[in-house]
């Protein structure tokens, strides 16, 4: 393991699509400040702060535990994603940029949890 979970390149990606998910959102309409653009910002920091925090914790069914967090979170995100776009909501190319990164990362995270669960 690195020094720190910043090192992790699957953290590193979750927040690339934290950002992409904000700059979307951006453009939805302004009556979803509260409903769908709240709960995909949420959503998407969810997944760095539960890779983050599970990096911290004291043992490895602590570490899973939180990557199981953050997998659940990401597919609230691919959910939330699949919603905005039915709606017709914020940028194509925004959109298919977060959802590549959200796909990348749930492959990293199962490999992750798989890996860690040996």
């Amino acid at each position: 393991m690195g020094e720190s979970f910043k090192d992790l390149i699957v953290w590193q990606r979750a927040v690339q699509m934290a950002l992409e998910i904000y700059k979307l959102t951006a453009d939805f309409p302004a009556s979803e400040r509260f409903g769908l653009t709240n709960q995909l910002r949420r959503a998407s920091v969810s997944v760095a702060s539960n890779i983050a925090e599970g990096y911290g914790r004291s043992t490895t069914g602590e570490y899973v535990l939180f990557l199981g967090h953050a997998r659940g979170s990401n597919c609230e995100v691919q959910t939330q994603l699949a919603i905005s776009e039915g709606l017709d909501f914020g940028s194509k190319q925004l959109r298919q940029s977060a959802e590549g990164l959200s796909g990348e990362v749930s492959r990293m995270i199962v490999a992750m949890m798989s890996k860690l669960q040996k």
